[in-house]
């Protein structure tokens, strides 16, 4: 898929936001990618999982499992999953923290970290420790979108099946057009 063609997929779900915005990353946004609205239905979920799991091939990762965070992660990393035969797990949040508490993380095992969106990627950041500090091995982190002004650094490397920077500000800096705005936070946590 062309970057048009999965922008095209997320205007015709209406899933491409456009106001003013509070991020799971507390910073402000113009534009916001509710993947929800995207993920709600199942043929543009495979269409997308699956032009993502063509790129993730071309970067010839070796891993036994895909992991993804909670909310938005899971069915992208449980799709991601099916299109390449791979078992699918995922963190959960817990008192405020993701934590991996129904599955086992074997030594030495290699994980696809799968997530929907990347801004700052600090949920990604979250499961790569978890798997780390459980002795299994982070080999790449594939999303959706790749929202990101500066690509966060994850130690491995990222797959996005669109990458488009979003300007996004601080609380205390934000422009004068989102200051006569009320803000909305229509992501997660």
């Amino acid at each position: 898929m062309t970057q048009e063609q999965v922008l095209e997929v997320f205007r015709k779900c209406g899933a491409l936001l456009h106001g003013h915005f509070v991020l799971r990353s507390g910073r402000h946004s113009r534009t916001f990618f509710q993947c929800a609205l995207v993920l709600q239905d199942p043929v543009a979920t495979s269409e997308l999982c699956g032009a993502l799991v063509a790129k993730v091939k071309v970067e010839r990762w070796s891993f036994h499992t895909v992991i993804s965070p909670a909310m938005g992660g899971i069915l992208v990393g449980h799709e991601v999953g099916r299109h390449l035969g791979r078992r699918h797990i995922f963190a959960e949040k817990e008192e405020g923290k993701l934590k991996i508490r129904r599955f086992e993380v074997k030594p030495g095992e290699r994980f696809l970290v799968a997530e929907d969106v990347v801004t700052t990627g600090s949920a990604v950041k979250e499961v790569v420790a978890l798997i780390q500090a459980a002795g299994g091995v982070v080999v790449g982190v594939a999303c959706l979108v790749d929202r990101s002004e500066k690509s966060p650094e994850f130690g491995v490397p990222l797959c996005s099946l669109l990458k488009l920077p979003v300007e996004t500000f601080d609380s205390t800096s934000l422009p004068e057009d989102l200051q006569k705005v009320p803000a909305i936070k229509p992501g997660s946590r």
